[in-house]
């Protein structure tokens, strides 16, 4: 097949084609030497988290049931939003995808599936991270997919989404998170236009009634002229303005913030918003969103989100406890406090344990998911993960 574009398919990831060649072998191996029925018990855990999260948002679970939908093995997972951590408190790793069965079946797919899961989840992840640092009240939009190949757009603005955002830019992203794109205006409108005065008008007159009129202000002149001129020329029409400037221009860009929120609001326009882009991070939101800042547009720091490093392991073999150095034997329960959200990993069969900080009764997390081959679980809409995330965020005090 002649590629247009180096992506690949979804019958191709289907069938394990983009797998590590060393699992094909295995299975080779396995089949010729009549070890292809031999059940495992196999588990996906945190090696590490990076930039020293103590916690982190699993998502791509959805993919992740998809590609191993069909194969004769059971499926228990976290659900898709939970925040985890590496450990739990006594240092124990935390299974978050148990599979069981012939290992010959599923070998090939430990690549895609922890592909599907590790990106999705620092994306997710670096989002919350963000959201948990401004608080509810800010508008966030993910602006990030212009920084990433274009085939893992819908994955990353769905992550985005998911860990917190309230919008995205791209139309395949919207489109799959069910939404309508978010975005204001590009430098090229007003440059081609050749006035931004000009410019302003035409989005407003051009634009459907229910897009809002947020303004781009840092074209020719500076930021707060430019507010100060779109919201006399859009009057109670404008939405907000949005700040794009450039990193060699920005000097302290909290106090250009503080100018455009005076200029505005000492001329009536105290309900213009003021939306920032270009170098938001979560190193200055917080500086910039006490300056005064309603909104940001964030692309790079989240699109580029490390990896969140998991690894999948076989933990049990024919009914035996049996493991690698440096993993724990035998098949699990992770129980979770549904109050601190503190975690303990003990073998399965054991009674539901008390939390050790508050004393609650924690709760066994995971949920069987595919079972024979068939998923057994309706699974939550986007809206409803991300609701999930949020209310997690609510009981997460570190960052």
């Amino acid at each position: 097949m002649k590629r247009l574009f180096h992506i690949a398919t979804d019958e191709e990831i289907k069938r394990g084609e983009t797998t590590d060649v060393y699992f094909v072998r295995t299975k080779d191996i396995l089949k010729a030497k009549g070890y292809d029925k031999v059940k495992v018990v196999a588990e996906v855990t945190v090696s590490s988290l990076p930039e020293g999260w103590p916690w982190a948002v699993l998502v791509g679970l959805d993919e992740a049931l998809k590609l191993l939908e069909g194969l004769p093995i059971d499926v228990y997972a976290v659900p898709e939003g939970t925040i985890v951590r590496a450990k739990d408190y006594r240092g124990v790793k935390i299974p978050l995808v148990i599979i069981e069965g012939p290992y010959y079946e599923f070998c090939i797919y430990e690549t895609p599936l922890l592909g599907f899961l590790c990106q999705a989840s620092g994306v997710a992840t670096r989002a919350a991270r963000i959201r948990k640092i401004v608080g509810k009240d800010k508008i966030l939009l993910a602006f990030g997919i212009r920084r990433m190949h274009p085939a893992i757009a819908p994955m990353l603005d769905r992550a985005a989404y998911i860990g917190g955002f309230d919008g995205v830019s791209s139309l395949i992203g919207a489109k799959t998170i069910g939404k309508k794109p978010m975005g204001t205006m590009p430098h090229a409108l007003v440059l081609v236009m050749g006035d931004q005065v000009k410019a302003w008008k035409a989005f407003d007159e051009v634009m459907p009634p229910e897009v809002p009129r947020i303004m781009l202000v840092d074209t020719f002149y500076d930021e707060k002229i430019e507010a100060i001129m779109a919201a006399e020329a859009l009057g109670d029409r404008i939405y907000g303005v949005r700040l794009d400037t450039p990193s060699s221009r920005k000097g302290k860009f909290a106090d250009i913030i503080r100018e455009v929120r005076w200029e505005l609001d000492i001329r009536g326009y105290k309900n213009v918003k003021i939306i920032v882009s270009g170098g938001v991070n979560e190193h200055n939101v917080k500086e910039l969103a006490e300056a005064g800042a309603d909104g940001f547009g964030i692309g790079t720091f989240i699109s580029n989100a490390p990896v969140v490093d998991l690894a999948m392991d076989i933990v049990e073999v024919e009914g035996k406890p049996i493991s690698k150095r440096g993993k724990f034997s035998g098949r699990k329960s992770v129980w979770r406090c549904p109050n601190d959200l503190e975690y303990l990993v003990t073998p399965r069969g054991h009674e539901a344990p008390k939390c050790p900080r508050c004393g609650s009764t924690m709760e066994n997390i995971l949920v069987k998911y595919i079972e024979n081959g068939k998923i057994i679980r309706k699974l939550p809409s986007v809206d409803e993960i991300r609701e999930y995330v949020l209310r997690q965020l609510d009981k997460i005090r570190e960052l």
